[in-house]
């Protein structure tokens, strides 16, 4: 339905495709000989007769090939001549400096720490891309080579890279499915990696928490540790609870996750009072002036800006148990591992908040007492953990 011929016009040579549309109006496509080979001439030639067959016979489904050529690899510059012969639509000239400052203005209601995240990502991004690059431009095969300059030439870690191109991914689907300036996001079939880096895996033992109780500044800080190891709560759980969230006849508290709150069933959970965090509680609501305050902790009231991180390791360095990377990560993974031996799956699962696929991935550990264990040093007492898989209990021998 579509022909190709080359001709002379003027001083120049050009192929002419030629076809006639659903009115049975002659069309013509001029592509100069000087930027486009014969075999590409053809390939244009071969997606224009499907077109115009698909809008004559008003095909509901276009052709794969056709449309993942349109998509991905067909030239900005046929795309507008077919748009403008109503055989496409007129394709993008969104660039993606547009793209991440409209993504980023229209989300004011993203917390302040996730909001960070995606500028980090935003500033990876164009460490390798150009602001002026247009969307419609990307492709695949650039974004892998971006995910390659990231773990290569800039050596980020590949929990780095696995966060940056999960956000981008985001950023680039809201662009597909939201603003609908694109049909097929670039990252696409673009693996992200782990997002696990198990060299910073670090089992805060029992004996290196008491060290860090013994050097906290004030009971806030061993209320805040004894959260984060024992309770296994996330830093914003422990900043957002309340004393009302604290049911002493129940024996447990709510732990709530604001940067959950769009995911059914995940913002709040409940978890035991342990032993070692009731001690802490109860300590601290003792001393004069905290019987009417709303928050456990009160010291930082900047609690989407504030960095528990820093002060931890000031604490580390005096108690002498060296440095701790990603200390409330570790913190929580170190009671996620105590949990799930000594209570099973199901109950990690609840207590903590994730499913048992994210807790082999991202939190559980082997510990020194699991190779004690192996050599018969330690004695395992079986859990009944009937509804999530078996458990043990280690007693030390």
């Amino acid at each position: 339905m579509a022909s190709l011929r080359k001709r002379t016009f003027g001083n120049s040579d050009i192929y002419e495709i030629q076809f006639r549309d659903e009115h049975r109006q002659k069309k013509t496509i001029t592509l100069p000989v000087a930027k486009y080979t014969e075999d590409l001439a053809n390939e244009v030639k071969i997606h224009v007769g499907v077109l115009i067959y698909e809008k004559i016979n008003e095909v509901g489904v276009p052709n794969r090939k056709t449309k993942k050529w349109l998509d991905n690899n067909a030239p900005l510059e046929i795309q507008e001549k077919l748009a403008r012969l109503g055989l496409c639509r007129m394709p993008s000239t969104h660039t993606v400096k547009e793209l991440w400052d409209t993504f980023l203005d229209k989300r004011p209601d993203m917390n302040e720490g996730t909001r960070k995240t995606y500028l980090y990502s935003q500033e990876r991004f164009f460490s390798f891309f150009k602001p002026n690059e247009l969307l419609v431009k990307l492709t695949k095969e650039r974004m892998e080579e971006w995910r390659r300059f990231l773990r290569e030439d800039m050596d980020f870690a590949p929990a780095t890279v696995a966060g940056t191109i999960s956000k981008t991914k985001a950023v680039f689907n809201w662009a597909k499915d939201v603003q609908k300036w694109m049909t097929v996001s670039p990252l696409d079939g673009v693996g992200r990696g782990s997002f696990r880096n198990r060299d910073k895996d670090r089992f805060i033992t029992p004996e290196e928490y008491r060290k860090l109780l013994a050097h906290c500044p004030c009971q806030e800080w061993r209320t805040i540790l004894a959260l984060a190891r024992y309770g296994g709560l996330h830093p914003n759980e422990i900043l957002n609870l309340r004393w009302c969230d604290i049911d002493w006849e129940r024996d447990r508290f709510k732990a709530t996750n604001a940067k959950l709150k769009q995911y059914e069933g995940k913002f709040l959970r409940e978890v035991p009072i342990f032993a070692e965090v009731a001690t802490e509680l109860k300590q601290l609501r003792s001393l004069p002036g905290n019987e009417a305050t709303e928050y456990v902790v009160n010291r930082y009231t900047d609690r989407e800006q504030c960095n528990l991180g820093t002060q931890f390791s000031r604490i580390a360095k005096r108690a002498g148990i060296g440095k701790v990377p990603r200390p409330f990560d570790n913190m929580r993974a170190s009671r996620s591992t105590e949990i799930h031996r000594q209570h099973g799956a199901k109950k990690e699962s609840v207590w903590i908040g994730h499913s048992l696929k994210v807790a082999l991935e991202h939190y559980l550990m082997v510990t020194d007492d699991d190779y004690a264990i192996a050599a018969g040093k330690k004695v395992i007492k079986p859990v009944d953990d009937t509804a999530g898989g078996n458990a043990s209990e280690t007693v030390g021998g």
